[in-house]
């Protein structure tokens, strides 16, 4: 289910319950209504009320946390990959045809993340790119002298640290960082605060409207933040500057 599926469905809930909730109220007891039962919902409410925020927040730190790894992730691997280019460099011109395949799958990469509406990593996942072809040409390399063996080893390690952040991209692309239970919860809890404001509040178009705009706010809030949760698609998503920038570096 899409963010945007669940935040619409958040706003009718919400929304909802605060419309039903005064659909009701004329159909209840006057001592139901009354200052004293008033007080008692308020205190009720506002327990739910802290409830909600402390559960928005751990929502909030769980997605943004999740995005900022990613981009971490994805900033080192373009990183690890302008490093690799240069060890090879240095080695001498028997690396040619990696570094030609190296800045391939930089390219592959750069263009499924530039143009892809739904980039889900397949072109990052280690058994689906030239990765493993990189690092069995790399050993094959023949060293001449002990630089060219410091070098070699060291674009051996350069590739096994670029292949590990391909598997950490390509293992957290399906995981979510948000319990479901969490944002049901935290959707039943604002149903609840909705629905004891439409209980006691007047029957008019101000009332309605504001209750909408908070809706909205709320459930654009969780769209938001489920955004955070999935950087390799829809609107929130990790940028290609790092690959499009390490491109620029490849081959000189």
């Amino acid at each position: 289910m899409s963010a945007l599926t669940i935040g619409c469905i958040v706003f009718m809930l919400v929304f909802g319950s605060a419309m039903l909730a005064m659909a009701i109220q004329p159909m209840l007891p006057e001592h139901h209504l009354s200052a004293e039962s008033k007080d008692v919902v308020k205190l009720g409410v506002a327990v739910i009320a802290t409830m909600s925020a402390l559960v928005v927040s751990l929502l909030l730190a769980s997605a943004k946390g999740s995005f900022d790894a990613r981009n971490r992730e994805y900033t080192q691997m373009s990183a690890n990959i302008i490093l690799l280019d240069r060890l090879l460099s240095h080695y001498g011109p028997d690396t040619k045809g990696v570094r030609d395949l190296l800045r391939r799958s930089t390219f592959d990469a750069v263009d499924q993340i530039r143009y892809s509406q739904n980039f889900q990593l397949q072109i990052l996942e280690p058994a689906a790119t030239t990765g493993q072809s990189i690092y069995i040409q790399i050993v094959q390399l023949s060293p001449q002298n002990e630089l060219q063996r410091s070098l070699r080893g060291e674009a051996l390690r350069v590739a096994v640290a670029l292949s590990e952040t391909r598997w950490l991209l390509f293992d957290q692309r399906a995981r979510s960082s948000i319990p479901m239970p969490f944002l049901v919860a935290l959707v039943f809890w604002l149903s609840i605060i909705f629905g004891s404001f439409g209980l006691y509040a007047p029957r008019n178009a101000m009332v309605i409207a504001t209750f909408c705009v908070c809706a909205l706010s709320l459930s654009v809030a969780i769209f938001l933040i489920l955004e955070l949760d999935h950087p390799f698609q829809g609107l929130i998503r990790v940028s290609s500057a790092p690959l499009e920038s390490a491109i620029t570096q490849l081959g000189k």
